[in-house]
Order: C-alpha cells, then sequence, then structure tokens
C-alpha cells in the first residue's frame, strides 16, 4: 500500500508540473496568436515526439521528456542589417548566430511578412514573452491563496502568549523526559495557578505582545519575583510566582545551558492566514527569497556536487530538480504518520513553491529565457524612445540574435546545473523528515 501511495503522490506532482508547463506555453500561444503572430508549433516535453496533430496553421503534440515544453513563433529573429539570411564567417559564434538567423527564416513564407514577431510593437513583445511566466505565478497565487484562506501558511508559524500547556515541575535538561516526582521542585507556572487558555497580558509591568517577548523578559528575570497578569473568560487576574534560575539551553543548544528564569508554561501555536492581500503580501517576501535564491544558485548547486561525491552534508534548504520535488510528493503520501488534510496541503504548496520558481526563473534577464527577449524588447523601447527624443533617425529593431552565444552559455550552464541537481536527488535526496 505505501508504494502505491507514494507511486500515486509522485504521479500528482509530475501531472501538475506537466499542466503547469502546458498553460505556460499556453500564455505565451494565446498573447502571440491574439497579436497576429504565427505559431507553427504547440509541444510540451522535449526529445522525440510521441503524439502530434496538426490545426490550422499549428501543430500540438508532446514529446518523450515532460521536462518543459515549447511554442513556435516566427520571425523572432530579424534578418541583419543588409537583409541577409545567411553569411558565411569563420569565428565559431558569428556562425552560430547566422545559422540560427537562416533556420529562423526558413519558416518564413512570402505571406507572413506582417506576422513576424520581432516586427511586433515593443509592448506586444513583452506581453508575449510575459505571459508565459506570468501564468506560472498566477497558478501560485490561487494555490497559495486556497491554502492560505482555508487552513493557514505552513510557512507563517506564530507563537501566542497564551498558555497551551503547564509543567507539574522543573526537571534537569538532562532528564526532560522522565516523569516528575514528588522530589522535583513545583514548576512556577502550576505554582502560581495559571491554566491552559490563560492570555498573559502582563510579565512585572511589563504589556505583553507577543511570545519571544515574554519568553526573552522570564530567562531575565534573575531575582526570580513575578507577577503575572493574565486573562482568563474575559477577566484579568493578577498572579504572583518566583520563576527558579535554572540551567536552560540558550538557543535550543543542550549542550550550551545558562542560568535563567524559568517558568514552565508552553505558548500556543497557530498558522498565519488570510485572503488576496494577505497571500499577496507572503508572496512579495517569497519574491525576494527567490531572487536571493537565484543570484546564490550557481554556488549552492556546486554545493549539491560537493555533496554528491561525499565531501559534504546535502542542505535541505537547497535547490531540487523537478526529480526531487517528485520524491518529496511520493514521500508525504506515503508517509503513514501524516493526516490526508497535511498531505494535501504539502503537495499543493510543493506544486505552488515549483510554479512560482518557474515563473520567476523566466523573468531573469538572459537568453533563453523569456526573461531575455523582454530585456531585448525594452532595450528596443528605450532606444527608439531616446532617437526620438534627440530626434535621429530610427535605430530599428534590436538584433537578438546576436546574443545567440550568451544564450548558449546560459543554456549549457542551465543544462550542467539541472542534471547536478537530478543526480542529487537521485543520490543524495532531500527527505521530508
Amino acid at each position: 500500500m505505501t508504494v502505491l501511495y507514494y507511486t500515486l503522490g509522485v504521479l500528482v506532482f509530475v501531472l501538475a508540473m506537466v499542466v503547469s508547463i502546458a498553460l505556460h506555453e499556453l500564455g505565451h500561444m494565446y498573447w502571440a496568436k491574439r497579436f497576429g503572430g504565427k505559431v507553427t508549433q504547440f509541444f510540451v516535453g522535449f526529445g522525440r515526439t510521441v503524439w502530434s496533430r496538426r490545426v490550422g496553421e499549428t501543430e500540438y503534440g508532446l514529446k518523450s521528456i515532460p521536462l518543459g515544453g515549447f511554442v513556435k513563433i516566427i520571425g523572432m529573429l530579424p534578418p541583419d542589417r543588409e537583409g541577409h539570411l545567411r553569411q558565411s564567417n569563420t569565428g565559431l559564434f558569428t556562425q552560430l548566430v547566422s545559422d540560427a538567423r537562416a533556420a529562423e527564416w526558413e519558416l518564413v513564407g512570402p505571406d507572413d511578412e506582417p506576422r513576424l514577431f520581432y516586427k511586433m510593437a515593443w509592448w506586444k513583445k513583452v506581453t508575449v514573452m510575459a505571459a508565459g511566466p506570468m501564468v506560472n505565478i498566477v497558478i501560485a497565487l490561487f494555490i497559495f491563496l486556497g491554502v492560505f484562506a482555508t487552513y493557514g501558511n505552513p510557512g507563517d508559524v506564530r507563537t501566542l502568549p497564551v498558555v497551551s500547556s503547564v509543567s507539574d515541575c522543573v526537571l534537569p535538561v538532562s532528564e526532560s523526559q522522565r516523569a516528575c516526582t514528588s522530589e522535583d521542585p513545583v514548576a512556577p507556572a502550576k505554582r502560581a495557578g495559571l491554566q491552559e487558555g490563560d492570555e498573559i497580558v502582563a510579565f512585572n509591568g511589563t504589556h505583553i505582545s507577543s511570545w519571544p517577548q515574554l519568553s526573552g523578559l522570564i530567562r531575565e528575570n534573575a531575582s526570580g519575583e513575578a507577577e503575572i497578569t493574565v486573562r482568563r473568560d474575559g477577566v484579568l487576574i493578577p498572579l504572583q510566582t518566583n520563576t527558579l534560575v535554572t540551567p536552560r539551553p540558550v538557543d535550543g543548544d543542550v549542550d550550551n545551558l545558562a542560568e535563567v528564569g524559568f517558568l514552565g508554561v508552553g505558548p500556543t501555536t497557530e498558522l498565519g492566514s488570510g485572503g488576496l492581500f494577505y497571500t499577496l503580501d507572503q508572496m512579495g517576501d517569497m519574491t525576494v527569497r527567490t531572487v536571493e535564491s537565484l543570484a546564490s544558485l550557481p554556488s549552492k548547486v556546486w554545493d549539491v556536487g560537493q555533496a554528491i561525491i561525499g565531501l559534504e552534508q546535502r542542505d535541505p534548504e537547497g535547490p531540487m530538480s523537478v526529480v526531487g520535488g517528485g520524491r518529496l510528493a511520493g514521500e508525504t503520501t506515503s508517509h503513514e504518520a501524516f493526516p490526508v488534510k497535511e498531505k494535501v496541503v504539502f503537495l499543493l504548496m510543493l506544486i505552488g513553491g515549483f510554479n512560482f520558481f518557474i515563473g520567476m526563473f523566466n523573468f531573469v534577464p538572459l537568453l533563453p529565457l523569456d526573461g531575455g527577449h523582454i530585456a531585448g524588447a525594452l532595450w528596443e523601447a528605450l532606444r527608439r524612445g531616446w532617437a526620438r527624443l534627440r530626434r535621429r533617425p530610427d535605430p530599428g529593431h534590436v538584433d537578438v540574435a546576436k546574443l545567440l552565444p550568451v544564450a548558449y552559455v546560459v543554456a549549457g550552464a542551465f543544462l550542467v546545473m539541472s542534471l547536478v541537481l537530478i543526480v542529487g536527488d537521485l543520490v543524495v535526496p532531500i527527505h521530508i523528515s
């Protein structure tokens, strides 16, 4: 049964990613056709064609490796300034540019000139190229909104100054798992009469607004004497106790103990939740963290490579491929200790997280990513606008073909990083535990 559930989780994740890729490419195709462009191919996957069918001028199909997709929009690369489609060059990079330009124009028919992508207004090109990654971000938005509004945000755990448990006694850190005995001192909270559900609103005259604030005041209360005000059933009740000074871990490190105040209560935890504005605020924070992660992606992939050959441990918070995502999905659905509700939430958050990252990643302003074409269109708008302000001749369309050598280098780097992550997810995988 465990194998069945594991397989189900993997299949759900893979299907969700395939659908997300298809919708990403559909975003490109819809706006390209809306603006009059000609789309000759719409494929999900790479490699050998498994199935295809032509509808009108577009061939739709599936390929054998479901790790991406593409749409073919004719005329993405303009001819050179002399109108040549191909020229002989001895330089490697310039020859690559010429080959790509020639291959592009093989698909252009005599009636297609007005429909060429490079001839579109700059804002239309931005719209076409941004539509794909924006679909992924919108998918993530709807997933996060549904989870945050109904279940709560697993990434926004809040500890409240509301008592969830009261210790019966004070145990040494090294014996914290055993039961209390008559020889153990009574916990200060127990002695003061604190009860589950009490909201601690003041400690030694200081108003309490959060659990971390209360915890800090308790630990720093070296004198021991403590006056605590709690709200119980809507009534404020003052309580007196003595916070015993006892060895406790520093920042959770049981090997590093310090003499601090101890009360003996546990806080209530809850997940942050909210609607659209809360979700947008959380996604804003995700955007910042994602940009930071993208900036450090090469070094983190290097660390994964180090982990593969056994030189260091795999960072559980580091990057992973879709293979790793599939493994986590399988482990989640097959984990016996997880309730069904938590499994569904984790799968949704995993799918939403991958969609959000795919969307943000594609906005990186480098070819062959969507962001590279967006950057080219924005540069074209800026260059033409500056020429108009200076009453200079129109500089014409930006020739992104000249950046193809950069695109090949970037694509090669992405391919290497993807392979490292896939191998890492197979050899030293990140586990749900």
